[in-house]
């Protein structure tokens, strides 16, 4: 074990997160076709519960990972069950449990049937998922990352749309492809590393730079197909499109997470010479994926893949912090992470609510919302503006920072990822003018009915966290600095620090104690 990682001594938290989940497949097996909403809904809950404590005993100060568990699992090659949470995937792990009831909610009445099979799915989805933030032996991913694809392969393919079967194993083929180079680049690192699949120990080794240059792009092909970056995107909008609404919730909240996490986790800190040598190819994919994503979002009229392709956008500022590379662009990314989830989730989940209605996806069968159905389009509305980024909800705050650390790494970078925002906000008010205040039909108007007790409850924790996150963003940013400040020491350690201009005192963060750009801040340019 390295000085990385701090024993937690206590309670099993995250094996409970992983194992719950679990049990409550057996618990919907053995119920009635009737009760399985109800006890999926039970056990979700559950999970979400007992992962708050994550958040009350999480010590801000301690940038390695907490809560660990470690425990023999074979002997030869020696492969042990290892998990372990620190400020980067801790928010993941509580994003994950958060929106997996919400996910259950969204599907009462919209799954007909195979009701228990399709529960089912979400809760081993919820196991993989948080399986995947946990773990902190490279096997043990590499289990929960497949095992990922297996449920979500199901929910496209049988309660998807008309061409479900096209885009489940588009989505399958595409991530299994990946997942291929993965275990290879696991296996080259477990022998030059010291014969281990410990990640933490395999994060402090030495990699020869041109073992690095390959490791890196192995490790690429795995991560950029599942944020999706650009041009491994296409897979994304059939996906979206023919999944059901919880599906694309997860989807989109989630497992696109996964490619930014590996990154996160595994690329910087494990092959930093790569790293430098490679930001700028990574920074321009980031760019073009921002501006092409908000582009062809400009140009739907399905809701859906409008979403879509604006997550292809969105998920481009996440790359685009991260390969920044300084505490600013990082922090801003794992920020943006979260926003998105929830974000996107909610437009996904309004975008489900409305097709229950009117059996259609299309901008222009759902014209003129407001008047029948005021309370939705209050709540659409929010979740819109969100997206854009507007001052004051969660959005702004996590590409606030991105840019400044953009900024710092590239003036130009960041000039034309800022054309982004101008373009999501150009897509998005465009699509709230017809969905919610263009000229309804007729029939439109007395056929909708406004949103019932548990749609209508189903977003409201929703708008708390837009809300919050955007006006009070401490709490979640505190979570983040010390392991965010110690991937950036860990860089620092194998590369070349070019100095940097003077910084502008009067740039605060909403947190007094750290400025804006008073943490170290590492620079790649040559």
């Amino acid at each position: 074990m390295t000085d990385m990682a701090i024993p937690s001594g206590g309670f099993p938290w995250l094996t409970l997160l992983i194992v719950l989940p679990i049990v409550g497949v057996g618990a919907i097996l053995l119920a009635k076709e009737g009760a399985a909403r109800q006890v999926a809904l039970g056990f979700s809950s559950l999970v979400f519960v007992a992962s708050l404590p994550l958040w009350v005993f999480f010590d801000n100060a301690t940038a390695g990972m907490q809560f660990v568990e470690r425990h023999h699992w074979i002997n030869s090659p020696p492969i042990n069950y290892a998990l372990g949470i620190d400020g980067i995937s801790m928010p993941l792990v509580l994003l994950t449990t958060f929106l997996t009831p919400l996910c259950i909610l969204v599907s009462w009445t919209a799954i007909e049937t195979r009701v228990k099979e399709f529960m089912i799915s979400l809760l081993v989805m919820e196991t993989a998922t948080i399986g995947v933030f946990c773990s902190l032996d490279f096997v043990l991913f590499y289990v929960f990352w497949e095992t990922m694809l297996i449920p979500m392969y199901l929910l496209i393919g049988i309660w998807g749309g008309p061409n479900r079967v096209y885009a489940a194993i588009k989505f399958f083929l595409y991530t299994l492809a990946g997942s291929v180079l993965l275990l290879v680049a696991i296996l080259v690192l477990f022998f030059q590393g010291g014969n281990t699949f410990d990640i933490l120990a395999l994060s402090q080794a030495e990699y020869a730079p041109s073992l690095q240059a390959l490791l890196f792009w192995a490790l690429f092909a795995a991560f950029a197909v599942k944020v999706p970056m650009f041009p491994f995107h296409t897979w994304l909008p059939d996906a979206h499109v023919e999944a059901p609404t919880a599906g694309s919730i997860i989807l989109a909240s989630v497992l696109l997470k996964m490619g930014t996490y590996g990154f996160l986790r595994f690329s910087l800190p494990m092959l930093p010479d790569a790293t430098e040598l490679f930001t700028p190819a990574m920074m321009t994919l980031s760019v073009i994926a921002i501006i092409y994503g908000a582009y062809m979002a400009l140009a739907q009229s399905d809701l859906k893949k409008l979403i879509a392709y604006s997550s292809v956008s969105h998920m481009g500022f996440v790359t685009l912090g991260i390969f920044a590379f300084n505490a600013q662009g990082i922090e801003g990314a794992i920020m943006q992470m979260v926003n998105h989830g929830i974000t996107t989730g909610a437009l996904f989940m309004c975008v489900g609510i409305i097709y229950e209605r009117t059996h259609s996806r299309q901008i222009d069968d759902n014209a003129g919302l407001a008047m029948p159905m005021p309370k939705y389009a209050t709540f659409f509305v929010i979740f819109a503006l969100s997206s854009v980024g507007l001052p004051g909800m969660n959005s702004f705050v996590g590409e606030f920072l991105v840019l400044i650390g953009t900024f710092v790494w590239s003036k130009l970078a960041a000039t034309l990822a800022s054309l982004g925002i101008i373009l999501a906000a150009a897509y998005i008010l465009y699509m709230l003018q017809r969905v919610i205040y263009g000229t309804p039909s007729e029939k439109m108007v007395t056929k909708l009915v406004d949103l019932n007790v548990r749609e209508f409850g189903m977003m409201v924790p929703l708008v708390i966290l837009i809300f919050w996150i955007g006006l009070y963003p401490k709490p979640l940013l505190d979570v983040m600095h010390a392991s965010v400040d110690r991937l950036v020491q860990r860089q620092a350690q194998v590369m070349t620090v070019d100095q940097v201009g003077p910084i502008p005192q009067d740039l605060t963060l909403i947190s007094p104690q750290r400025s804006v750009l008073s943490t170290p801040v590492v620079s790649m340019n040559r």
